[in-house]
């Protein structure tokens, strides 16, 4: 029959779809939804695509993935870049394939940029004007962000107001068009396939449990060793990987700004005001069906995940 065209393989099958927040546990039943579906998994980790930032990512390590192929993860040298484009073409190239080889596509991760690109689509906007971006550079960041958060409140609540970038992005297209970024965003289309989406919580007061653990454990497996080392081969302050979560903290650390006490609870903080950040996203996902995991385990929650998808695939979905 030969190699199916992209469109027919666009039809055919669902597409996973794994979210949360940082901290949730999204990882370890996205690897026990793959051991159960024959599936394959794509990272929306936002830093997982950097090679070396291993522990700063808490990022799967080859041991505990079972032999469950990972996609895009360690595909980007630590000084360099990756956008939601890129990840857009990527992700579409790899379910094409992924569903050539039988298998199920399972993306999972809490890029909230990365999985807008699909489920939502990309606005690329006017081109930039090096005047109006120029202006808006010269301008104290604080001063800038207040400014988002009245012209276009909800991008502001999706960019962190230390992300210079992105927020005189949002700016000048608004200076530009005369419309907030996030209004032209929803002109986007998403992916042309069919994405079965599981969100995954915490309650409250256990999900801080599990920030504050996942940070001693960081800790513990030498993050300041890694970002030491990882700003001896050139990571910086102007790259990407640097707007990490414990890597400028740590930083901070090494520049004698702040205390090993006072790094785990920035790292803490940071975390969790990320995480608010992410649910605020997600809850706009109205597709998605989602599960509290608190106290249960891994196994029961990808069983629950893998009954519905199951039930698709046997509806010829």
């Amino acid at each position: 029959m030969g190699t199916p065209r992209s469109s027919e393989v666009s039809l055919k099958g669902p597409v996973v779809i794994i979210l949360g927040p940082t901290a949730v546990g999204k990882s370890a039943v996205a690897i026990e939804v793959a051991l159960r579906l024959n599936g394959e998994l794509i990272s929306a980790d936002s830093r997982a695509f950097f090679r070396g930032l291993d522990i700063a990512t808490d990022k799967p390590l080859p041991t505990s993935r079972r032999g469950v192929p990972h996609h895009l993860i360690d595909i980007v040298d630590i000084d360099g870049s990756y956008d939601a484009m890129a990840f857009r073409k990527d992700s579409d190239h790899l379910i094409q394939e992924i569903k050539r080889r039988g298998r199920i596509p399972i993306i999972t991760g809490g890029g909230t940029l990365y999985l807008g690109a699909i489920l939502r689509g990309i606005f690329t906007g006017p081109s930039a004007d090096d005047e109006i971006r120029q202006a808006l550079l010269s301008r104290p960041l604080d001063e800038l962000y207040e400014k988002l958060t009245k012209v276009d409140p909800t991008a502001a609540l999706n960019i962190h107001q230390n992300d210079r970038l992105r927020i005189v992005r949002a700016l000048e297209v608004y200076q530009i068009t005369g419309q907030p970024i996030s209004v032209l965003q929803q002109e986007t289309s998403p992916l042309p396939y069919l994405f079965v989406i599981f969100g995954l919580k915490r309650q409250r007061a256990d999900h801080r449990v599990a920030i504050v653990a996942r940070v001693n454990r960081m800790l513990e497996r030498g993050l300041i060793a890694e970002v030491k080392r990882l700003r001896h081969e050139g990571l910086c302050e102007d790259n990407q990987a640097y707007r990490t979560i414990g890597v400028r903290e740590t930083f901070a650390f090494l520049k004698g700004e702040i205390s090993e006490e006072e790094l785990k609870e920035t790292i803490v903080h940071n975390t969790w005001a990320l995480v608010r950040r992410q649910m605020a996203w997600f809850r706009r996902e109205k597709e998605a069906t989602w599960i509290d995991v608190t106290a249960r385990p891994v196994e029961a929650v990808a069983e629950e995940i893998v009954a519905q998808v199951s039930h698709l695939v046997q509806k010829g979905t």
